[in-house]
C-alpha cells in the first residue's frame, strides 16, 4: 500500500509557473510508475505526464509537451510536477498515481494505475 498527497496548486496567470508535488508514504517510491492526471469541470480525466520505473522512460500529454516537467526524487519519496508558462486550459484538479506493475513504457490510462492522490486545484486566470 502506498498513500500519496499532492500539494503545490493555486492561482496563477496566464503564463506563469507552479510546481506540484506528490509525496508518498507507506513503501519505498522507487520501484513505482508514475503519473500525473488532470481534470477539468464536466470532462474526464486525462493523462498528463508520466514515467516508468523500470524504463526510466517519461511521456507527456501533447497538450503540456514542452511545458510541463515530471521528475522524480527517490530520497524523499516524492514525485513533481514543474508546470510553466500555464494557460487558461491548463485550469482542472491535478492527480497524481502509482502503480507497482512494471510496465516498460508510460501508462496513460488512468484505470491501470492503482493508488491516487486526493487531487490539487490549479486554477489558471487569463
Amino acid at each position: 500500500q502506498v498513500q500519496l498527497v499532492e500539494s503545490g496548486g493555486g492561482l496563477v496567470e496566464a503564463g506563469g509557473s507552479l510546481r506540484l508535488s506528490c509525496a508518498a508514504s507507506g513503501r519505498s517510491f522507487s520501484s513505482y510508475h508514475l503519473g500525473w492526471f488532470r481534470q477539468a469541470p464536466g470532462q474526464e480525466r486525462e493523462f498528463v505526464a508520466g514515467m516508468s520505473w523500470s524504463s526510466g522512460s517519461i511521456n507527456y500529454a501533447d497538450s503540456v509537451k514542452g511545458r510541463f516537467t515530471i521528475s522524480r526524487d527517490n530520497a524523499k519519496n516524492t514525485v513533481y510536477l514543474e508546470m510553466n508558462s500555464l494557460k487558461p486550459e491548463d485550469t482542472a484538479v491535478y492527480y497524481c498515481a502509482a502503480t507497482r506493475a512494471p510496465y516498460s513504457t508510460v501508462v496513460r490510462t488512468a484505470t491501470r494505475y492503482d493508488y491516487w492522490g486526493q487531487g490539487t486545484q490549479v486554477t489558471v486566470s487569463s
